[in-house]
């Protein structure tokens, strides 16, 4: 079960004790790093800042090569999402049925950019790069549902199903 934090502002990150009893477990695993990642994902609804050291040290691995596999998996957050997720896809089938510009009047008509937050903390929008869905295109993911042949219309909906 998925445990969501409170809004950024309201965040006190979590000190190295609370950080090494998440990855205590998996430090006999062999490739322990991303079901480490996962955990604190889990946990904390990102991975906090204040991971990084301790993470590093339990794996003898540098903060470059941990910033390397945050930055690689897109899934890894820097900071909490807010409580629905709403993924666009970004690519090519996609991009060919419009998704680029009604993405740009999404994030316009929310006030945020890729990976920002509502003002109200319902919302974080960010962009995937392919849901499968391109004979549907296109398509976008709210909270795990995958939607096809999105439209202005269809996403004024959605967000007003999640409260944005």
């Amino acid at each position: 079960m998925r445990t969501r934090m409170p809004a950024q502002s309201d965040l006190t990150p979590p000190d190295a004790s609370e950080i090494e009893a998440v990855i205590r477990p998996f430090l006999t695993l062999e490739g322990p790093l991303l079901p480490m990642l996962h955990a604190l994902q889990e946990v904390y609804g990102y991975v906090p800042e204040t991971a990084h050291a301790p993470l590093c040290a339990a794996l003898k691995i540098t903060r470059a090569e941990l910033k390397g596999v945050l930055s690689f998996y897109h899934d890894f957050r820097a900071c909490p999402s807010g409580k629905h997720v709403l993924k666009i896809c970004r690519a090519e089938a996609c991009q060919a049925m419009g998704a680029t510009a009604m993405a740009e009047r999404l994030l316009k008509k929310l006030g945020v950019d890729w990976h920002g937050t509502t003002a109200n903390g319902a919302v974080t929008v960010e962009p995937v790069y392919c849901l499968g869905l391109c004979a549907c295109a296109p398509a976008a993911m709210v909270d795990g549902k995958v939607i096809g042949r999105v439209s202005d219309t269809r996403l004024d909906v959605v967000l007003a199903e999640v409260g944005a």
